[in-house]
């Protein structure tokens, strides 16, 4: 499907979906768990792979049709081994939360995915698990999947990076509670994206399971800034209070209405998304990063609403060495910004979906911005960018997709992005939200 937006103007009431990583996570935990209720999940593509594992490990998922819940009979810390290959489709954090599962059952679990998922970095994790006694391996030998595991983990201590993939280090975390000797991580590199691992320790507290960041400094309120490793006792049991688990709502997805409110927001009128309750999200910088752009946004904590009005936005500095999946929302606003948006720390982003730094300074050129394009930093000209309708690629990613489609409120014409329907991985009614809000929004298959 190609999406077609039109220069349109947006106001009202949105609410953003339930959050990506955390459903993601509380679906994995039910399974490990000998059963849970998880509420408000995300129905969409890459949840669905995680359901799909948790039925591989001899888990069952059933989804009532009317409460919005999964019903989840888990394996109790025991995977079986799986009757068929596990398809993670284009899902990474399936992919490497499922790896560190599949390690715990007493025989041979075969992952795979989409082209797009078979190009993504997997070897640290193949190379811890190796060294804790599981034989993990790329059918290809060059760290990327299909991938064969055959277990069983008894847990240790283990060496990992921690600035390629913050999953790696969760994977290993979900595992490591229900193993033998449990997991000791000793982090040979700063660790990026620590939110994330922060989302993780939450789901896992919330499941009664104890894991501890070791040496963290805590800075800016992330329990695992600055981490040297972490700690995860052995023969713990997954069990929620009560049976049941609540999945809050996304920032990442928020990230995109809000952008839209403050460059395409109707005079005199806002924007508000609804559902956003705080939680570890390190995503939730996006109000701090479009306070430091001047834009008019208010959050009511306790409410769990934001509001935005069109803003003239000026350029800022952003480091992203936290929240990557920041990034294409960034560079949209800094197209539309006075003056230059630099979005440093981000060489982890290229190894998303796609090279999400590449793609978003081609796609943004195309339609008239000014970019620089480094390794490690990418910047946008706003003052000398004027933003007119054309096509685009969105490379089947959906943060990407989305990004764009915000950009082409404010393009002069109409700009077309391809490949629209994959906004279903995290999104699905992305579209039809923006629609409501009243963007010029045609679809054509």
């Amino acid at each position: 499907m190609d999406v077609h937006i039109s220069t349109s103007t947006v106001a009202g009431i949105a609410r953003a979906p339930p959050s990506k990583s955390y459903t993601h996570r509380a679906i994995l935990a039910a399974g490990y768990s000998d059963g849970a209720t998880v509420y408000d999940p995300l129905d969409s593509a890459d949840p669905r792979a995680t359901m799909r594992a948790v039925e591989g490990f001899g888990g069952t998922v059933d989804r009532p049709e009317t409460e919005g819940s999964l019903e989840i009979s888990g394996f109790d810390g025991t995977p079986e081994v799986p009757d068929d290959v596990i398809n993670c489709a284009n899902s990474g954090t399936t992919m490497r939360l499922v790896t560190a599962a599949a390690a715990l059952a007493d025989g041979g679990t075969v992952l795979t995915g989409d082209d797009s998922l078979r190009s993504r970095p997997q070897g640290p994790l193949l190379e811890a698990l190796d060294s804790l006694g599981v034989r993990a391996t790329s059918t290809r030998g060059n760290g990327q999947a299909p991938l064969v595991i055959e277990g069983p983990l008894a847990g240790g201590e283990v060496d990992i990076p921690g600035d390629v993939s913050s999953q790696y280090i969760s994977a290993l975390l979900m595992a490591g509670a229900v193993t033998e000797k449990g997991i000791e991580l000793n982090l040979t590199t700063e660790l990026k994206s620590a939110p994330y691992v922060d989302i993780t320790l939450e789901v896992l507290e919330d499941f009664g399971v104890v894991a501890e960041p070791v040496g963290a400094s805590g800075a800016d309120g992330v329990r695992s800034a600055g981490a040297e490793g972490f700690v995860v006792e052995g023969g713990q049991q997954y069990s929620p209070e009560g049976g049941t688990y609540h999945v809050p709502g996304d920032f990442s997805s928020m990230s995109y209405l809000l952008a839209a409110g403050a460059i395409a927001a109707a005079d005199g009128e806002s924007v508000v998304v609804e559902g956003a309750q705080p939680s570890a999200q390190g995503d939730s910088a996006i109000v701090d990063i479009l306070e430091a752009m001047d834009a008019d946004i208010e959050w009511d904590r306790d409410a769990g609403e934001i509001t935005v009005a069109q803003s003239d936005l000026t350029g800022t500095t952003v480091d992203v060495g936290d929240t990557p999946d920041l990034l294409p929302t960034i560079a949209v606003l800094g197209a539309v910004a006075e003056g230059d948006t630099v979005i440093e720390n981000c060489e982890h982003v290229r190894y998303k979906e796609t090279d999400r730094v590449s793609a978003m300074a081609t796609e943004l050129e195309k339609l008239g911005a000014s970019v620089t394009e480094e390794h490690d930093v990418l910047t946008i000209h706003g003052s000398d960018t004027t933003l007119s309708g054309a096509a685009v690629e969105g490379y089947h990613d959906h943060r990407v997709i989305m990004s764009l489609s915000v950009a082409g409120l404010v393009a002069e014409g109409t700009t077309t992005v391809t490949g629209a329907d994959h906004v279903d991985i995290s999104f699905p009614d992305f579209f039809d939200v923006l629609d409501n809000l009243g963007g010029a929004v045609d679809r054509t298959e």
